[in-house]
């Protein structure tokens, strides 16, 4: 979790920027460092990756709703990975050769901790906060801005590409 001070200094240089006013709204969390497949809760933050643990023989992995996270095992059969892919909850069931099976969890999917949301009106824009705050795309926000951003992202991304021949 961020300290008070740290929020206060990313808050005072957001509002700093001449674009942004209006409501402002900070989203806070926290999640473990280590998980376990047969753990009661994951909590995995959006369009994040996270490795965790799964029990001995697993086979496969059957998630809920493939839309709210992904699963991929891992070769070793001892680890597999979880995208967070939209906000929400789901479940999780691992399953062993025989069908058996011998896990279950519930992935909840949740706003990074780094993440500002100002409204304005109904209009909603995403940015990432570590430490200044720059715009970032987020599920729920408006489409001019979120195809503002994506259309600077790509021309960012092909300016890379240009300079790499």
């Amino acid at each position: 979790m961020k300290s008070w001070s740290s929020l206060y200094v990313a808050l005072s240089r957001l509002l700093a920027l001449p674009r942004l006013g209006c409501v402002l709204i900070m989203m806070l969390g926290g999640a473990g460092l280590a998980a376990h497949a047969n753990e009661k809760s994951i909590l995995v933050e959006l369009d994040y990756a996270r490795v965790v643990k799964i029990p001995p023989g697993a086979q496969t992995l059957v998630i809920g709703n493939p839309l709210i996270a992904d699963v991929t095992m891992l070769r070793n059969n001892q680890l597999m990975v979880i995208t967070g892919k939209s906000f929400g909850t789901t479940n999780l069931i691992v399953l062993d050769a025989a069908g058996t099976q011998v896990g279950e969890s519930m992935i909840t999917v949740a706003h990074p901790n780094d993440k500002l949301v100002v409204y304005r009106g109904p209009h909603r824009e995403s940015y990432a906060c570590n430490p200044d705050c720059m715009a970032a795309v987020d599920l729920g926000d408006d489409h001019a801005y979120m195809g503002e951003t994506i259309g600077q992202i790509k021309m960012h991304e092909s300016t890379l590409t240009i300079g790499k021949h």
